[in-house]
């Protein structure tokens, strides 16, 4: 399948992780992130059919999984208790950005055209303007909230995550329940140290499932097959589509209609992706 058909798959999927994990505010996060994870490596044992040979991976690989998989869900879902959701979406965002824009110096022999810096910034323009257009109207930003900083820090740590699969040696797609399997335990690990234990109802129970083979889970491995496959900067830029449907979505369960700003900025976004593809290696 071609890398930016996968990509977009996994951009879908991800467009729902802010609303399930506003949905879920009062699972605990480490618990919300390892229940999560956890069901998504399933996945891998599917794609793996069951052949633990393609699980093994060098421990310098398997540390870097952990690193993405478990540092940006844990810290995402952090930000998004701890500072206004949509905002905090905002700033968690800046992950296509830095995956355009920092290409070149993880990835050797890359370099970054004029075209691919005009649709990242024309891309996050329309993901600000998406973000701030689904504030409720009269409200205001609400001030400093702490909770930006993790916000900042789970942008980084996925922008980054992104392109050092591209350094490592090659490993199969099904790998991803490994790094998710781990991930996951480590999550549930610090639960039960640091957490208060919590009673999950059915519903709950129904919308972690959800979590975990939609963005926490079938995500993982379509995002790492189109980076095995495409343009890394190309990506990025599609990236962008992820917080305007992210926005729709936290504008769903929230009772609200999409503004004037978020149409335009979809506009904005398309044309950014757009622009982007056709840039030159």
């Amino acid at each position: 399948m071609n890398a930016s058909l996968l990509a977009l798959a996994a951009i879908a999927l991800w467009g729902s992780l802010a609303p399930l994990g506003v949905s879920l505010g009062h699972v605990p996060p480490f618990l919300l992130t390892g229940v999560g994870l956890v069901i998504g490596s399933g996945i891998g044992l599917v794609l793996s059919r069951g052949r633990v040979s393609e699980w093994k991976v060098p421990a310098p690989t398997l540390a870097l999984g952990v690193y993405g998989l478990f540092g940006f869900h844990f810290l995402l879902f952090i930000a998004l208790r701890h500072a206004p959701p949509v905002q905090a979406n905002l700033v968690n965002y800046l992950w296509p950005l830095g995956i355009v824009l920092m290409a070149p110096l993880f990835l050797p022999g890359m370099r970054l055209r004029a075209l691919h810096v005009a649709a990242a910034l024309l891309g996050f323009a329309g993901a600000a303007l998406a973000i701030l257009g689904g504030r409720d109207a009269g409200s205001d930003m609400g001030g400093w909230a702490w909770g930006y900083l993790p916000a900042m820090a789970s942008a980084f740590v996925w922008a980054s995550y992104s392109l050092m699969t591209r350094r490592v040696p090659p490993f199969p797609n099904a790998a991803i329940g490994l790094f998710g399997l781990v991930s996951g335990l480590l999550s549930l690990l610090c639960h039960a140290l640091l957490e208060p234990s919590v009673t999950l109802s059915a519903h709950d129970w129904q919308l972690l499932a959800a979590l975990g083979l939609g963005p926490l889970g079938g995500a993982f491995y379509l995002w790492d097959a189109a980076l095995k496959r495409g343009d890394a900067r190309t990506i990025g830029v599609l990236s962008f589509l992820t917080p305007l449907l992210s926005t729709l979505g936290l504008l769903w369960i929230r009772g609200e209609w999409p503004s004037a700003s978020v149409a335009l900025a979809a506009a904005m976004i398309v044309g950014a992706a757009i622009l982007g593809s056709r840039a030159k290696p």
